[in-house]
């Protein structure tokens, strides 16, 4: 059915039955998107709080002020209700917190069902990416209904329609291509890519490059420092991507420079901005204590650090960030060791 779909000419079915899980700000926004193109969107919400706001208010004054919501968008605290008898299930939720909705969603999703990951990160215990842990945790589930959408896309733009390109990647060309037509809009743009690790590596892996970012500007450095941190940041990317089998193309595109350029630059990055603050001085228990939103690259930093010194790719920056989160290194003495290593090649593949 997902192939004939696909492969009809014009825009999907107006019919077709979404779910988003997840009413973070990014969660919200996709929602927004999709209530847009007149899709009736169920939205579950974890807070009941929420709920109520965006029901009685049309508004998620928490995670997306000042941004009306559609009167398509249900929102309901009630998982099964909202995932039951579901096309298309959007999962927005925090990585760290992934296997465990997912667990919940077992069995309660047809085999066919597309399921697609709008998170990003690296679980830590295991390090799978997010459509490994839905592979794993989805019983009966069949992983070629599994897609991952990722690049530059900040959800505050997205909800206002402003101008954003997107790539989904899914192990099946049709599943791609329906995906893409269901979310594509004349503000938001979607290509499709086969290469599902290598969009969400990058889409993982940025926003720990975004906190080193962000600590270059904390400490008053200039822009020719933080030129050099994003340009040897992608090739930290590649080099893990290439370890475990990604495209080295995808790096190039969307999910690779595109998402690092903006959460490396972007005001709205909370990433940048946990970063900004650790170079100024703050620490990591105080930053956390101040934000309601989670910023991904903190977890994943960890999960990045130990997944590389497995595989053995040598990845400076992001053991530099591990090392000032986890271990009280100071932002400074992290530049002094980037900036004092062996010197080498640049385009050497290790």
């Amino acid at each position: 059915m997902v192939t004939e779909t696909a492969n009809r000419k014009g825009p999907p079915l107006p019919e077709a039955r979404i779910a988003v899980v997840g009413a973070g700000s990014w969660g919200t926004a996709l929602a927004q998107l999709l209530a847009d193109k007149g899709y009736d969107v169920d939205l579950w919400t974890f807070e009941d709080e929420i709920r109520q706001q965006i029901r009685d208010l049309r508004e998620n004054t928490v995670y997306l002020p000042g941004c009306p919501l559609s009167e398509n968008i249900r929102p309901d605290t009630d998982l099964d209700a909202v995932v039951r008898e579901k096309d298309l299930v959007v999962m927005v939720v925090p990585s760290h917190v992934m296997r465990q909705v997912a667990e919940r969603l077992s069995g309660h999703l047809p085999p066919t069902c597309i399921v697609v990951s709008a998170s990003k990160g690296i679980e830590n215990t295991t390090h799978l990416t997010m459509t490994g842990i839905l592979a794993e945790t989805l019983q009966g589930h069949d992983p070629r209904y599994l897609a991952a959408l990722s690049g530059p896309s900040f959800a505050r733009e997205v909800a206002r329609r402003v101008p954003t390109v997107v790539t989904v990647a899914a192990r099946d060309e049709a599943v791609a291509a329906y995906v893409q037509r269901v979310f594509a809009a004349p503000w938001f743009r979607v290509y499709t890519n086969e290469d599902v690790i290598g969009v969400e590596l990058g889409g993982a892996v940025k926003n720990v490059i975004a906190i080193a970012a962000g600590v270059i500007d904390g400490l008053g450095l200039g822009l020719n420092t933080r030129a050099a941190l994003i340009t040897r940041g992608l090739t930290e990317i590649r080099r893990l991507g290439l370890a475990l089998g990604a495209n080295p193309r995808t790096f190039t595109g969307l999910a690779g420079m595109g998402d690092l350029v903006l959460t490396c630059t972007g005001a709205l990055s909370r990433n940048h901005t946990v970063g900004v603050k650790l170079g100024e001085g703050k620490r990591l228990e105080e930053i956390l204590a101040e934000m309601r939103m989670v910023a991904e690259g903190v977890k994943t930093a960890k999960s990045v650090y130990n997944l590389s010194r497995r595989l053995g790719v040598e990845m400076p920056i992001s053991h530099e960030i591990y090392r000032i989160l986890y271990e009280g290194t100071s932002p400074a003495e992290g530049v002094m060791r980037l900036m004092t290593r062996d010197l080498k090649d640049e385009l050497d593949e290790h």
